[in-house]
């Protein structure tokens, strides 16, 4: 029982918490966050302390909710609200609703959760708020992101993350920034904040940078679930519904992204009739919404490429042609060398991994790719494809020095060996000294 209900609070945790903070903060006020985020956290350890011994109650989310309600009202009751007219309505909210033991079950009271949270994610995504704090303090708030899984997702220190914080908490504070829905061009630039953030925590969870998995479902469907909150509401936009057509895809694909050992696969080698049949749909539906308007963002350009692997029936059929023209145009909007990147596997299924080689040459003295494990990678791909078995194992070598997961550096250990393999001993044991990798 110890586990399972650990499991489950940390389930609720993932997918409640950002609901519960931001109802909380609708009845104490956005001045209080700080105060909201610790009723509950202190719900979610009473959870961890009570369930394993009690049991799991019936309705484990209103037993968090009122649990993290009354250790608010507790916080007013000793006085920790100095704004009286703040601590009166939120007192009396609190005791309007204390008889209603499963009102987060309610109807009306869901619909409420989601106005609530999507008032909170555009409220983290202010535009006085600094660009980096909004997506951190909305990956904390909304995500139930800690401080280290949003320092690992930015490639930055932990320290650093919880400053961006409290400045971000602090200034919302100081400028009174409300909780409600924006209008106008503050909405647009609170969206295009509101959709980094979301897509970061899909990337996280995709491919984990770091860690045992390759990827972490939960958080791919928190992010998909956060995108299609913004897409059902009065603010979507095309852009809104490209962002959660290409998720949708990329996350009908989590099944089989590692098989039943956890080692990586491929997408060429993939099962795809093990694909989410649904979550392919629910993207061809966004997929259509997204096209309205004339509007050409990075998310519909992306979402393409997704819709060209997602209706190829086969790794054969798929239409590179099409894939590298959408990739140069992706490059032309977002002159990224990690698009760069992406556009050479293209670049390689078309013309040929010579003239591969030659644009990654390019890419080789990009700083940004330096410690990018896929550079090497990419290239050690390319070298094994043109049958230069002794340069390819020294790019897959190099890549293995990099940062990445537990599964992708197996992945990249076994095509490591498919090299040396065909190398002479004397080769392997003047350049590859390595006890790690067992040569």
């Amino acid at each position: 029982m110890t586990n399972a209900a650990a499991a489950l609070v940390d389930h609720l945790f993932r997918n409640r918490a950002g609901q519960m903070v931001a109802y909380l903060t609708r009845l104490l006020g956005p001045q209080y966050l700080d105060l909201a985020e610790e009723a509950v956290q202190e719900a979610l350890s009473k959870a961890l302390q009570i369930w394993p011994y009690s049991g799991v109650p019936a309705h484990p989310s209103g037993w968090l909710f009122r649990v993290a309600r009354n250790a608010a009202l507790d916080a007013v009751r000793h006085g920790m609200l100095v704004d009286q007219k703040t601590a009166s309505l939120a007192a009396s909210e609190v005791a309007r609703m204390a008889s209603s033991a499963d009102l987060p079950g309610e109807v009306e009271f869901e619909e409420q959760l989601r106005d609530d949270e999507l008032r909170m994610l555009l409220m983290c995504c202010h535009p006085a708020l600094p660009r980096g704090a909004r997506v951190a303090l909305s990956l904390k708030t909304i995500g139930g992101f800690s401080t280290r899984e949003i320092a690992r997702a930015f490639l930055s220190e932990e320290s650093a993350i919880a400053q961006k914080l409290v400045r971000a908490k602090r200034q919302i504070r100081s400028e009174c920034i409300a909780f409600e829905l924006p209008k106008g061009d503050e909405l647009t630039l609170r969206l295009d904040s509101a959709l980094e953030a979301i897509y970061l925590i899909f990337n996280e969870g995709y491919a984990a940078q770091t860690g045992e998995n390759l990827t972490r479902q939960e958080l791919c469907g928190e992010a998909l679930r956060l995108a299609t909150l913004l897409a059902a509401s009065s603010v979507a936009t095309p852009e809104v519904h490209a962002l959660v057509a290409l998720m949708a895809f990329q996350a009908a694909r989590l099944p089989v992204r590692v098989d039943s050992q956890g080692e990586l696969v491929l997408l060429e080698d993939q099962d795809r009739n093990a694909w989410d049949a649904r979550l392919v749909a629910v993207g061809f539906h966004h997929f259509a919404l997204c096209a309205e308007g004339p509007q050409l963002s990075t998310y519909h350009l992306q979402a393409a490429i997704a819709a060209a692997h997602a209706g190829a029936r086969s790794a054969a059929e798929t239409d590179w042609r099409m894939i590298l023209e959408l990739y140069t145009q992706l490059l032309q909007q977002c002159p990224s060398p990690v698009v760069a990147l992406n556009r050479i596997v293209a670049v390689a299924k078309v013309n040929g991994t010579e003239q591969a080689l030659s644009e990654l040459n390019a890419l080789a003295s990009e700083d940004s790719l330096r410690n990018y494990y896929l550079l090497p990678a990419v290239e050690g791909s390319l070298l094994l494809e043109a049958g230069n078995h002794p340069a390819a194992a020294e790019s897959f070598h190099r890549a293995l020095q990099l940062r990445c997961s537990e599964p992708e550096k197996r992945f990249l250990e076994r095509k490591l060996a498919q090299c040396t393999d065909s190398l002479p001993i004397a080769h392997l044991e003047s350049r590859y000294q390595d006890p790690l990798l067992g040569l």
